[in-house]
């Protein structure tokens, strides 16, 4: 694919990789040397040999992708865009870890050109990139032969310590059970973590072994041997039948001759004694800093232009295969843009207005939403006929049968979340992924990430609450809605009933910023009368207003299975004579974003304000004010039918009536 180079301008080439990597954590006096410092070699061969890119359309559909899972070492990466002529320049590289740089210390997905995954915390890059590898499977096998994007693979260069991390793991299972072929990954083995040599803590497993019996194709090759690491990628690309791990032994720092194969060149500066000596060891200039040569860029000059023409190749059988497949050009259109219909909203709400448990009216609306989003591809972990989650008739996926809309992800939540992360980053679907509320603690490293990313990803969250009954405490979530709320970008939606649950799904399908909770219950719901009418556009707003009597001396806010509890209580408090408003919250993010005066208007200043809630509710107070009150639990649940509960827990409409007067008249 790539021009042949001479050896001494392939070294030359190498080591400007090195160089630049470690002359940008010098001036940063921060960052990781080593990682680049010694996989270099392979990323060169890698990206001159093999990947397919386009520096002037870095979102290509079929290109290759490229995921540095071991994301620390971010400076090889800003390194080979620079030289692959991305939008990055040496003045970006000279910017590394700075406020405002296009270089941060770790890739950020979106913020440059060429980044495909935000990248740093083990094992979520591993894992992503079976995302990718999946997505790909399944939309060529929906697409039919010669489709645009049947060619591609997905690269990695993964470190020891993503070989360590659970999720891995998780995901390197599913990907063989899959056989996902396109999927190879570099295994950076240069045996090094930061507190030390990697078998402090990794020695008794053999790694290869390991991953053999997932199901994948396994090599091993040495760190500095390009045509060995360039046959082994061939190798890994002949086999279709299976994802591939080829080990790579390299030596973490190398040039270095004081650091090299030493955890000291791991997270820090080389030192400059010590760059001196690099650059003295490999023969390189000492000045300038951050030095290209001029054939070194004229090479890679030669490699971009050849990717150009593979480009464009792809670009003029892709206009005959449109030409030809004009369904399936429109299926991948609706893919590429995530389309969705213009007005959705209106039909979700059609029919919605229903009593029943919002799982329940969820399966409905996944319905709707599979029929009118062809983009939008679920799975559940191992619980989709309790999340009822399954896009009815749409098929499963499965090895060899990728043209399916529904994943089983088996019982590995926490690849679950990256592997949709990975679905997202790629930009090609809508992915929704499923499991019980509590168990979104197994999930919270890719949904941060997602939410850190702004991927389009949607969690189906069910039996929401202590709720949820007999399963008791182990199974009942308390805290998870309070830290899911915590976390900045994510959108925790919990609907009340129909009408709200179908907002719901179009809020999720429609918001391309940021990932969406849909937080849904195991139980029934009685019916939401309101007597303020149903206005969606208000609705959607994050908060409404239910009920406004004459003369209301409180507001009750409340969200999910508590709305129709606080509604029952409202009208304890009226025959009472306590008049009280009703404000249903479904997304606190959503209405904690409005301007001030819509926020006025539906929790107005100076009328004292109750929320209730059944979950931790510390995240409330911010509405309720220092005179408000928070109805929620401070405990963990127990084992008890959910009326036992309520009656325990105090949700039922009399006990909240009580602690409503009883506050009030405190």
């Amino acid at each position: 694919m790539a021009p042949i180079p001479s050896t001494d301008l392939v070294e030359k080439a190498v080591h400007t990789i090195r160089m630049l990597a470690a002359d940008g954590v010098q001036k940063a006096n921060s960052g990781h040397p080593g990682m680049p410092m010694g996989a270099a070699d392979m990323a060169f061969v890698l990206w001159t040999r093999h990947l397919r890119f386009d520096p002037a359309d870095p979102r290509w559909i079929d290109r290759d992708r490229f995921v540095l899972s071991a994301g620390h070492g971010s400076m090889l990466l800003y390194s080979l865009l620079h030289l692959a002529g991305y939008d990055l320049s040496i003045d970006d590289l000279k910017s590394f870890r700075q406020l405002g740089s296009r270089t941060p210390g770790h890739p950020e997905f979106g913020h440059t050109a060429g980044v495909e995954i935000t990248s740093g915390p083990l094992g979520q890059g591993f894992a992503n990139g079976v995302g990718m590898a999946l997505g790909q499977a399944m939309l060529s096998a929906r697409l039919g032969g010669g489709n645009p994007v049947e060619e591609h693979f997905v690269y990695g260069i993964v470190s020891d310590g993503d070989l360590m991390e659970g999720v891995s793991a998780e995901a390197a299972s599913l990907a063989g059970h899959l056989r996902l072929g396109r999927l190879i990954y570099l295994w950076d083995d240069n045996e090094i973590t930061i507190d030390g040599r990697t078998d402090l803590a990794f020695s008794g497993e053999d790694v290869l072994a390991r991953f053999e019996a997932y199901g994948w194709q396994v090599q091993t090759v040495g760190g500095r041997d390009h045509d060995a690491i360039s046959k082994a990628i061939d190798a890994a690309r002949g086999d279709l039948s299976r994802p591939s791990l080829i080990r790579v032994r390299t030596t973490i720092g190398y040039g270095s001759p004081n650091k090299q194969g030493k955890s000291s060149v791991h997270g820090a500066p080389l030192g400059e004694e010590e760059l001196k000596a690099t650059k003295e060891f490999l023969g390189w200039p000492l000045e300038p800093r951050f030095l290209v040569p001029d054939d070194v860029r004229a090479f890679w000059a030669g490699v971009v232009q050849g990717r150009k023409a593979e480009h464009a190749a792809w670009t003029k059988r892709t206009e005959a295969w449109r030409a030809s497949h004009p369904g399936e050009a429109a299926l991948l259109d609706a893919h590429v843009n995530r389309t969705v219909p213009a007005d959705l909203t209106a039909r979700m709400l059609e029919g919605a207005d229903v009593a029943e448990a919002t799982r329940k009216l969820s399966q409905a609306m996944i319905q709707k939403a599979a029929a009118l989003v062809p983009a939008l591809v679920g799975g559940s972990a191992d619980l989709a006929e309790s999340n009822l989650t399954e896009i009815k008739g749409a098929g499963g996926v499965a090895a060899g049968k990728y043209a399916a809309r529904n994943v089983h992800y088996g019982i590995r939540e926490h690849a679950m979340g990256s592997i949709a992360a990975g679905l997202a980053y790629d930009g090609l679907h809508i992915p929704f992924v499923a499991t019980f509320l509590v168990f979104s603690d197994y999930m919270r490293p890719p949904v941060r990430m997602a939410a850190l990313s702004g991927l389009q990803v949607i969690y189906v969250w069910t039996h929401d609450s202590i709720f949820l009954g007999e399963d008791g405490p182990t199974h009942q979530p308390v805290e998870q809605l309070t830290a899911l709320r915590a976390i900045p970008n994510l959108h925790v939606v919990r609907p009340a009933d129909g009408l709200e649950t179908a907002l719901a799904w179009s809020h999720a399908l429609t918001r391309r910023e940021g990932p969406t909770a849909l937080i849904l219950t195991r139980q029934k719901i009685a019916k939401i009368e309101r007597p303020v009418p149903f206005d969606a556009a208000k609705a959607q707003r994050g908060g409404y207003v239910v009920a406004d009597p004459p003369g209301a001396k409180v507001t009750l806010v409340a969200t999910g299975s508590e709305l129709a509890t606080a509604q029952a209580a409202a009208a304890l408090l009226s025959a009472r004579g306590i008049p009280a408003r009703l404000v249903s919250v479904p997304c606190l993010a959503c209405f904690q974003a409005q301007p001030a005066a819509v926020q006025q208007e539906v929790v107005p200043t100076g009328q004292r304000v109750a929320v209730v809630e059944a979950g931790r509710g510390i995240e409330w107070w911010r509405l309720a004010g220092r005179d408000g009150l928070v109805i929620g639990i401070d405990g963990f649940g127990t084992s008890a039918p959910e009326k036992a509960l309520a009656e325990r827990y105090g949700f039922t409409p009399e006990k909240v009536a009580a602690r409503v007067q009883a506050w009030l008249a405190g």
